[in-house]
């Protein structure tokens, strides 16, 4: 049985929400599947992933295929580097502690480099409110200067 993890999806119209998926290759894209390994969320900036690490490097390592999507999103996540590293530990190149601790040093810098991207919308988000705020104090300061009662002499 060919396995495929692939991207099912949910959600509304114009609001798509995919469930990361081991599925027979030959079910439909929305039907039956194997294992549940994770979720996907693109409507967030950034977009919201959460997916079973081991479940999908259990599923790699038994010959399941990704799509072009899902194995973007497994290589997001490190997945792939994850099942490269547990290669190196069949070929007797690596042990199991360093796996984990190249795999968590790895984690860690890619959560500080989202979090910097974050940060950097945040500051965008609060940067453009500020920037509005004054341009309509500018207009509400324009439109008392201009209906005040104008003194004559």
């Amino acid at each position: 049985m060919p396995v495929r993890i692939r991207l099912q999806r949910h959600g509304k119209k114009g609001k798509p929400f995919y469930w990361i998926v081991a599925a027979d290759s030959r079910a439909k894209r929305d039907g039956r599947y194997l294992e549940k390994l994770g979720t996907y969320n693109p409507n967030t900036n950034p977009a919201q992933i959460d997916l079973d690490v081991d479940g999908s490097v259990k599923w790699l390592n038994n010959g399941a295929q990704p799509s072009d999507t899902a194995r973007a999103i497994l290589s997001y996540k490190g997945v792939m580097l994850k099942k490269h590293l547990l290669g190196g530990v069949a070929k007797g190149a690596l042990t199991e502690e360093q796996v984990e601790e190249k795999f968590t040093a790895w984690v860690a810098e890619k959560e500080g480099k989202i979090q910097g991207k974050k940060d950097g919308l945040a500051k965008a988000n609060a940067d453009a409110k500020a920037k509005s705020l004054e341009a309509e104090k500018a207009v509400n300061e324009a439109r008392i200067t201009a209906n005040a009662p104008q003194e004559e002499e």
